[in-house]
């Protein structure tokens, strides 16, 4: 598909990194450049980006069965085109997943990236030759700007790792399958093959445990310099790795390690446990990755949000949080935003995705560039007594429990207590602590006071003697390892839900 301005940095020649770290300061210069440039023109960009998909997809058979071909602008898009999570547009996925061609895209996937789904067991989502750049992109975006900022670029000339899923893929029907991380192992440069660890061998170890512990084998000798994964499984490589050399900090094993890249779940509740295993200063850079696309990047040190990636083959639209369940909501795209207000995220995309709702809220802190931070999951709330809490105000009142009464958190999971033996449901916070707070009755009151203002309908619950004062029970620091160990999900890219509107998480924990 050509574009006139989309993508322009997929232009520029990328080898010099790998070889010199005085060319990455250059080369980093040329492409954040060209990145603020386009991040300027982003609703621009957008415009762009949303004609050529519906041109470049009007001849397929999602294309013809929503009448592209008379679609002139984003109100006749949104008009012809409903919201659909997986479920709802399964029968486009369960027709590209059995091998036919031009189903939501042009030709057929290149890959699928295989995911756990809640409700329809196991998800397919296309990757297409048009929609990988904009994985591998992602990523070398905020690498380059991280240079740039900090004019640091040791890290370039050591081993690297991310903590991911085997890259073994297998044949569907003819596509390619296997985990996101797995499919964007291949697409490694060459020249950075060489920096890369674990060994392939060792990347394709299935059971989780086994593979941290031969990881740790294979790195705890070496000149480690950029580490990256999701913060849980990071902490789980670095517990087993202060363990087998004897150390008390990663900066011990590694003195050259520069660089922390994570994604996936909110980092405030590792923070301060990856903080003191590490012990020392680095460079901390924060992703927002995700199967259906590679969605924004902390292109900044020190700067609240992540630099949204508007300009790599995904139309976004914005749908505020509180009407995503409507049957027509309000649907909005990057030129009318609001800062501060909770949206779910909807993608339009080259990989065939069609307003496409991967279930995350985000908010605005920035127009100028668009940044945001991402404020929940839209399935993952409470509201068993109409509350509707949900994971940015529950992360937030936790950190403000933690400042008051200390303590440090391995992880943690929130749900209603509505059959009770006596008194008043509450809400309870099942949480694995790695240190107890120095006053288990003081933190819990700082998160249930909190809590109330942040969300007024669990005040009105609360001041109407709705619901008793929150209930914090203690796990051990392995109880959701245990839990996730159990359920076949250790490892890669699973993480357990933080908030539930349901006993099912909960009741297996205890």
């Amino acid at each position: 598909m050509r574009r006139a301005v989309v993508n322009e940095l997929t232009s520029l020649n990328f080898t010099s990194m790998g070889v010199k770290s005085s060319l990455a300061k250059v080369y980093a210069k040329v492409a954040v450049r060209d990145m603020y440039r386009m991040a300027k023109r982003a609703v621009d960009c957008q415009d762009i980006i949303f004609d050529e998909l519906i041109q470049f997809s009007k001849d397929s058979y999602f294309g013809k069965a929503h009448n592209f071909a008379e679609i002139k602008t984003i109100a006749d898009y949104q008009a012809r085109v409903p919201i659909r999570d997986y479920e709802e547009a399964k029968l486009y996925f369960d027709l590209t997943a059995e091998g036919k061609r031009n189903i939501l895209w042009p030709g057929r996937p290149l890959y699928f990236a295989k995911t756990s789904g809640t409700t329809s067991g196991s998800k397919f989502i296309p990757i297409t030759q048009e929609s990988i750049s904009n994985h591998m992109n992602g990523a070398r975006s905020a690498l380059l700007a991280n240079i740039w900022h900090t004019k640091s670029t040791k890290f370039v000339n050591g081993k690297m790792i991310f903590l991911s899923g085997s890259p073994e893929l297998y044949d569907h029907n003819g596509i390619k399958t296997g985990r996101l991380s797995g499919i964007v192992n291949h697409h490694i440069p060459n020249y950075l093959k060489k920096n890369q660890v674990p060994s392939w061998e060792t990347n394709c170890i299935e059971d989780w445990e086994e593979k941290v512990d031969a990881i740790v084998s294979e790195t705890m000798n070496i000149d480690m310099t950029l580490i990256s994964g999701i913060p849980p499984w990071v902490l789980m490589y670095f517990e087993r790795l202060l363990e087998r050399t004897g150390k008390t900090t990663i900066k011990e094993v590694f003195p050259n390690f520069e660089v922390f890249v994570y994604g996936g779940v909110n980092y405030e509740p590792y923070r301060a446990k990856i903080d003191r295993l590490i012990g020392g200063k680095v460079q901390m850079i924060e992703t927002y990755p995700a199967s259906e696309g590679f969605i924004a990047f902390q292109d900044k040190p020190d700067v609240e949000g992540l630099l949204l990636n508007s300009n790599s083959g995904i139309f976004f639209e914005f749908v505020p949080a509180d009407e995503i369940f409507n049957e027509n909501p309000t649907r909005l795209s990057l030129r009318d935003v609001e800062l501060d207000k909770n949206y779910a995220i909807l993608l339009t995309s080259n990989a065939g995705l069609w307003s496409y709702n991967i279930g995350d809220t985000v908010k605005f802190v920035s127009t100028d560039p668009h940044r945001i931070v991402v404020t929940g999951r839209i399935k993952h709330f409470i509201s068993a007594f109409g509350e509707h809490v949900i994971g940015e105000e529950v992360e937030k009142s936790l950190q403000q429990g933690i400042k008051a009464a200390g303590g440090e958190i391995v992880e943690f999971h929130v749900a209603p207590k509505i059959k009770v033996e006596e008194g008043l449901p509450y809400h309870e916070w099942l949480i694995a602590f790695e240190r107890l707070p120095k006053d288990m009755e003081v933190f819990a009151t700082e998160i249930d006071k909190n809590l109330q203002e942040f969300n007024s309908y669990y005040k009105d619950l609360r001041q109407g003697n709705m619901l008793r004062e929150l209930v914090v029970t203690s796990l051990p620091a392995d109880a959701f390892r245990t839990y996730m160990k159990r359920k076949g999900k250790l490892g890669g890219q699973n993480k357990v839900p933080r908030l539930s509107n349901d006993r099912s998480v909960a009741d297996e924990l205890i």
